[in-house]
């Protein structure tokens, strides 16, 4: 029998209710245990009762679209959310990534292929450490605890999304060394590069202002072009 503690819960904001429910019931086969909602102004409310392990989100929903919500459950709700839209344009998902998204999909989607991004997802947070891989990381007044997933900075508690602090952690954990796309990319997202995403740009982007880093002149995590990224481990006093 399936210990009831072990199955993942999904929230699922679609207000297309046949597509809501075509993808609810595959979920369900697949041992998800799902809560579907058709509006987007209720979604915080299902959150403090369904404590959702996975969050896929619709952009165009009634009473408060995706970004929107979005947006508003990040600063408190730290599980996965994957965007599930009709918008392909770079825009949009350049957008849902910046207000923390961690990975979108475009509709039509194959079944497979959803099962697939959820399970990436889920998996960042379960990765086994070994008995030899620290826990923590400190650089000047950077703090970083793994198994508490806590960020401070000169004091201050850093709120990051799940794979904003997983980018950091491996950034962090190779201190001083660059990090190629590629490696960034199927480490932290848990699939390979296409050549096109720029996901990872985007996080990096998030990161380095969360981190009190610039943009246009970072200090902290540098960009070495042509070869990747590189986390300064004397930068942070």
């Amino acid at each position: 029998m399936l210990d009831k503690a072990s199955v993942k819960k999904v929230l699922l904001v679609e207000d297309d209710r046949q597509l809501s429910d075509l993808v609810s019931d595959f979920l369900e086969s697949e041992g998800y245990h799902v809560k579907q909602e058709f509006r987007g102004d209720t979604v915080e409310k299902q959150i403090e009762k369904f404590s959702p392990d996975i969050i896929i989100l619709d952009i165009m929903l009634p009473g408060k679209d995706g970004f929107a919500v979005c947006r508003d459950i990040r600063p408190t709700y730290k599980g996965p959310v994957l965007m599930f839209t009709a918008k392909g344009t770079d825009f949009d998902q350049v957008l849902g990534l910046e207000i923390g998204a961690d990975d979108y999909v475009i509709k039509p989607v194959e079944p497979r292929v959803l099962l697939a991004r959820v399970s990436a997802l889920l998996r960042r947070g379960e990765l086994p450490s070994n008995g030899n891989e620290k826990s923590e990381i400190s650089c000047g007044e950077l703090h970083i605890n793994k198994r508490s997933r806590q960020v401070t900075l000169q004091g201050e508690n850093i709120d990051l999304t799940s794979q904003e602090f997983d980018l950091l952690w491996l950034l962090a954990n190779r201190a001083g060394e660059v990090q190629n796309r590629d490696f960034i990319y199927k480490a932290v997202v848990g699939r390979e590069y296409d050549g096109m995403d720029r996901s990872v740009d985007v996080r990096i982007s998030r990161l380095r202002k969360k981190l009190h880093d610039s943009n246009e002149t970072p200090f902290r995590i540098k960009t070495i072009w042509g070869q990747g990224y590189l986390f300064v481990p004397d930068a942070w006093s």
